[in-house]
């Protein structure tokens, strides 16, 4: 017999939530969503809940975030945010990503409230119950959104496989681990080794 502790919760289209009906949420209606503890994003106008994180997946993020604030924000190349920032891509794409890196040249699509338009690089920490998601509907999302980079961290297996847009679509430069530096093209030259984003 499944024990319910050994189904994890997945990213699912939030039915049941009051609102417009899906496929055309807006920001506005995401905006005006109470405060209940769940976390919501919307694609194409499609509310879905995603799960809490886990403490792997909170620890690969405040790494990769504090390796990225010194070698970007603190260098004055631009800015770094970290979840939940609201990152409306389009009018009926509203997501949080783990990481969001808006260099010099893009400050202007910061607004008081969320991020206006395409982020230059995203990160996603993966996990049993993101990863799907993470490759499908927030993939897509962001080729469509024009975002040049796209990196989805793996805690378990600690690699981060790296993503370009090249002609709307992503390709992926490798997988990447240990020693190893991510090639990113919206930061050249960025200079940590990838196992320094999983160690604890």
């Amino acid at each position: 017999m499944t024990s319910i502790v050994d189904v994890l919760p997945t990213v699912m289209p939030a039915d049941q939530t009051p609102g417009p009906p899906q496929g055309r949420w807006t920001y506005a209606d995401y905006a005006a969503l109470p405060d209940d503890g769940q976390r919501y994003e919307v694609i194409d106008g499609v509310l879905f809940m995603t799960p809490a994180p886990n403490t792997g997946h909170q620890g690969a993020s405040a790494r990769i975030m504090a390796h990225l604030m010194n070698y970007v924000e603190f260098a004055g190349q631009g800015r770094v945010f970290a979840a939940p920032t609201d990152a409306e891509l389009d009018p009926g794409t509203v997501v949080q990503p783990d990481i969001v890196v808006i260099l010099n040249a893009n400050l202007s699509i910061i607004t008081s409230s969320r991020i206006v338009g395409a982020p230059d690089l995203v990160v996603e920490i993966a996990s049993p119950s993101t990863a799907g998601y993470d490759r499908r509907e927030k993939q897509d999302a962001y080729a469509r959104a024009g975002i040049s980079e796209y990196w989805v961290a793996d805690p378990s297996a600690q690699t981060v496989e790296l993503l370009v847009l090249d002609r709307g679509a992503y390709r992926s430069l490798g997988v990447f681990r240990g020693q190893a530096k991510l090639p990113s093209q919206v930061i050249p030259q960025f200079p940590t080794p990838t196992a320094r984003f999983f160690e604890a």
